[in-house]
């Protein structure tokens, strides 16, 4: 078996999950912290890829990333990126894909925490970042943790839009869900079965460690 779609995911998967750590907490704080309509459509807009098919949040992301189109031109003009077809690309798309798996838990977490926690800090002198990082970030790391596991395990399973923006380029862009495409499409099923046990088992235990070390924080 050719371990180098699944290297080439776990690759993605890792980059990706750490990635939308440090844009999903903020992105998580302001929208929790917004009211009424305004954080109505923040939710909604970070919400898309999940109710919107993988081909279709693919297809405009593999519209705009075209050096035919606008966007693609001034990034490949000014920057010489290029993100269809390439691993740079699948990244990019993967933040998207994956964001509300990132944004949501730890919103909620953000959103449970009660608000003398904040209230408190503020009146000792401490400062944002001080109470982001020592007041707010250490009482949710249930949360925290919820949105690295299942934004990671979300991105193992990507199929749609790595394969509209990435297409099948051995050891580039072919990930372990593309592989086992190709298989089937080959009538592989030896080759296809042995991709898909191994992403099998690695999902179930990314999954049982999740709520094994969530049900050990709530026992606490």
């Amino acid at each position: 078996m050719d371990w180098s779609p699944l290297l080439l995911t776990f690759k993605l998967a890792c980059i990706t999950t750490l990635c939308l750590l440090f844009i999903g907490i903020p992105l998580a704080l302001f929208i929790s912290r917004q009211k009424s309509y305004i954080k109505a459509i923040l939710e909604s807009i970070v919400s898309l890829p999940i109710v919107l098919p993988p081909t279709v949040l693919g297809f405009y992301l593999l519209l705009a990333f075209s050096p035919n189109n606008i966007f693609g031109k001034w990034l490949d003009d000014t920057f010489g990126l290029r993100l269809i077809f390439s691993f740079t690309g699948l990244v990019v798309g993967s933040l998207i894909y994956s964001l509300p798996f990132m944004v949501q838990p730890v919103q909620a977490g953000f959103q449970s925490l009660p608000k003398q926690l904040s209230e408190a800090a503020i009146l000792l002198g401490k400062s944002k970042i001080n109470i982001l990082f020592k007041v707010l970030l250490p009482n949710m790391k249930p949360a925290i943790l919820t949105g690295i596991v299942l934004s990671f395990a979300h991105t193992i399973g990507e199929f749609g839009v790595v394969l509209m923006i990435g297409g099948n380029i051995s050891n580039k862009t072919r990930v372990a869900s593309i592989a086992i495409y190709d298989q089937v499409e080959r009538l592989d099923y030896t080759s296809a079965g042995n991709y898909s046990i191994v992403l099998f088992i690695i999902s179930f235990c990314i999954l049982f460690s999740l709520y094994f070390i969530n049900n050990s924080f709530l026992k606490k």
